[in-house]
């Protein structure tokens, strides 16, 4: 029942009135009023069934069978104008059984057309494999022969290549995390395979793929400090992009893809800091944080849209406006906790929504739920940098036994870290904490903004969601 709600809850609301209204037209009334009952109330399956008076086996059978209609329209809305040419594609066998040989000959040449066109490398060896068998008696065989194998080789270059997307984003999130040395070399080798993988073959859709790591790495692992002069200027990479996807409009995986590159214009002119041009991609990016974060960790690092959105509200002075917009834009979002980068990365960006808009329980609660739920034995920094955020709460409701016990255990992991140089920040961050507590009134003010000071002094690389906090006046304030 649990995975039925959650496909329910998730339905964007013109598929659920469809589905609702085609349940109602097709006289399934028990089934909609499942449906919405689901959908809108909060009722325990005891009590729905009450509602609808059946018993416990005719129930099961109505969540199946709104489940199996729900699947149904969902497969319906799958369709777009190269569903057809698909389908072409599954009947070649047909062709070959039914159409005289010319016939069918020309059919196939008017299909490996179109899906060339489309860079459809899967697709094209059933076609070559058809025309290879046509061709069994005349010197073309041959030629169909190497076309079939090189398509076989292109199929697993792609598929190389979606995977070699994946673990990239994978290995990213757990970089960002650790900021290890050993995860950025990872992330450099994933690249310079990609690399390899694309340079075997001319194909706009590994272009495609190899921009979503290439631009993605420059921006955030590499830094343009250290950028090949050589190399592809990121706006024009860009701008190629936004050429294939104008040309192949029809094709679903780009007609999908459009996000992640809006995303990565507005992370590139952020890096620049040319934030008026951002602004022209911001709008979009944002309507779409529920689907970005839930269905495209395959290909970018969605996670980091949050970090932006945070930064920008602070630019702005409207860090307190998060928290009620986040009610909306998360109203349907379920985090996943298997993938522990993004999860975090979700539940500071929450929390610190909590703290800017002065509710710091609530900002404790959802820390403290996370860090109930997970296992951050591979992450100690990042583990520490959520503590010492934790204990900040503690701190301006000054509840002095959760602090102490907080910073204590945050103390002890500093004097275990191999890298107890690297973390002057979280010793300072708890002075300043510890200054806010303490009794003496009189120089509390002046000492806070200097040790506030000396914090936005150090540069920190690795994950911290405490350099999110912009350590002014009225940070200050909040802790007076």
């Amino acid at each position: 029942m649990a995975k039925l709600k959650n496909i329910i809850k998730q339905l964007a609301p013109n598929d659920y009135h469809a589905i609702y209204d085609q349940l109602v037209n097709s006289n399934a009334e028990k089934s909609a009023y499942l449906l919405k009952f689901i959908r809108e109330r909060q009722m325990s399956d005891a009590k729905v069934m009450e509602e609808l008076d059946v018993n416990t086996n005719a129930y099961y059978t109505l969540r199946s069978r709104l489940n199996q209609k729900i699947e149904e329209y969902l497969l319906q809305q799958m369709e777009n104008p190269r569903t057809d040419l698909l389908k072409k594609v599954a009947n070649i066998s047909e062709i070959l059984f039914t159409k005289k040989r010319a016939i069918a000959i020309a059919t196939l040449k008017k299909l490996e057309k179109e899906l060339q066109e489309y860079d459809l490398s899967n697709e094209l060896t059933v076609v070559y494999k058809a025309l290879k068998k046509l061709h069994i008696n005349t010197p073309e065989h041959f030629a169909y022969s190497q076309l079939y194998n090189k398509h076989v080789a292109f199929m697993l270059g792609i598929d190389k290549a979606e995977d070699l997307l994946a673990e990239y984003f994978r290995k990213y999130g757990q970089y960002y995390l650790s900021g290890s040395k050993t995860d950025r070399f990872g992330l450099e080798v994933l690249l310079k395979e990609m690399g390899n993988v694309c340079a075997l073959y001319s194909s706009h859709r590994l272009y495609v793929y190899q921009s979503c790591m290439a631009i993605f790495h420059r921006l955030f692992v590499e830094k343009a400090e250290s950028e090949d002069e050589s190399a592809e200027p990121i706006e024009d990479i860009l701008a190629n992009v936004e050429k294939y996807f104008d040309t192949y409009y029809r094709d679903s995986i780009y007609y999908n893809l459009d996000i992640i590159f809006k995303f990565l214009w507005l992370e590139y002119y952020n890096y620049y800091r040319v934030f008026r041009k951002a602004e022209k991609f911001y709008e979009e990016v944002n309507n779409n944080t529920g689907l970005l974060l839930s269905n495209y960790s395959l290909f970018t690092f969605p996670a980091q849209f949050l970090i932006s959105k945070l930064d920008r509200a602070v630019r702005q002075d409207t860090e307190g406006q998060l928290y009620e917009e986040n009610k909306e834009l998360f109203a349907e979002y379920e985090s996943d906790v298997n993938d522990v980068p993004k999860h975090v990365v979700y539940v500071c960006y929450r929390a610190l929504s909590c703290f800017y808009a002065g509710k710091y329980e609530e900002a404790g609660r959802w820390l403290n739920n996370m860090l109930n739920d997970l296992s951050m034995k591979k992450f100690p920094q990042a583990l520490m940098e959520i503590k010492l955020l934790l204990a900040l709460q503690y701190c301006i409701q000054a509840e002095f036994d959760l602090f102490n016990q907080t910073v204590n255990s945050i103390q002890r992991q500093v004097r275990m870290s191999e890298q107890e140089e690297a973390l002057d920040h979280v010793q300072l961050f708890i002075k300043l904490m510890k200054v806010s507590l303490s009794e003496n009134r009189k120089t509390k003010e002046e000492k806070i903004k200097a040790l506030a000071e000396k914090i936005n002094q150090i540069k920190v690389d690795h994950f911290s969601p405490m350099k999110h906090i912009r350590l002014d006046d009225k940070f200050v304030a909040r802790l007076l």
